[in-house]
């Protein structure tokens, strides 16, 4: 597991697990020095996490709330195209990708099929309705989340009231989690904090691990992805 500076983006350190018991242990020792963490929606990490930190700035990462509507619709498409003629329901499934990409960034044959789907089936052209509405609320709430927090929050009330009146299932749950979460969620918006940076240190460490073939002991592989990351900016020179 790595913890990292969200505002450098630089690795603090590397766990050996991510159970509740290591983190705990470890943001113990940090209690004096950490204002916000940015985070998945874990709930078992949000509690060592509140336990060790007393109760810090939590934020949501928005990469980790965003995917539970695009699950959504996936779980929608997913029930509606199993009653698609064979072609329809094969080509559906190569051609997800046409109901999460933005619609301007289509292109004309990419349009042509998601009119087609959605005309074949109600239900998914409601999903996709909701997926969109969301959409729009997010980008409103990147906007003006740090000044209109009060305002953005009542839209998201408004798409809560939306998809419970669409009476979709695949929503409700989602939007379930996003009540769960919402204070996260919220600060998102109002301290604009990410932790998508980790996914790089992530892709970097498991190239690390494929050079070498594998790390038999953690404090060896801890060492190797710290110095890389300390080191990298320093130039080569052969003389």
């Amino acid at each position: 597991m790595i913890i990292a500076n969200a505002e450098t983006g630089e690795p603090i350190d590397i766990l050996p697990d991510r159970s509740s018991r290591t983190v705990k242990e470890y943001l113990s020792k940090k209690t004096s020095h950490v204002e916000c963490v940015v985070m998945d929606m874990s709930h078992t990490f949000k509690a060592a996490v509140n336990k060790a930190l007393n109760h810090p700035i939590i934020i949501a990462d928005r990469f980790h709330f965003c995917r539970y509507i695009h699950w959504a619709v996936d779980r929608v498409r997913k029930r509606v195209q199993k009653e698609f003629h064979d072609y329809d329901r094969r080509k559906c499934k190569r051609m997800r990708h046409i109901f999460h990409k933005p619609y301007e960034l289509l292109s004309d044959k990419q349009r042509w099929y998601l009119e087609r789907y959605l005309d074949l089936s109600s239900e998914l052209k409601v999903a996709y309705d909701l997926k969109e509405a969301y959409k729009k609320w997010l980008e409103i709430a990147k906007q003006e989340g740090q000044e209109r927090m009060k305002q953005v929050r009542e839209r998201l009330y408004a798409f809560y009231d939306l998809v419970t009146s669409s009476g979709m299932n695949e929503f409700i749950s989602a939007i379930r989690t996003f009540q769960n979460w919402q204070a996260e969620i919220m600060n998102s918006f109002l301290f604009d904090y990410s932790n998508g940076f980790v996914e790089g240190l992530n892709n970097q460490t498991k190239v690390l691990k494929r050079n070498a073939f594998g790390f038999r002991r953690h404090d060896r592989l801890r060492s190797r992805i710290l110095m890389h990351h300390q080191f990298k900016h320093v130039g080569k020179n052969i003389g």
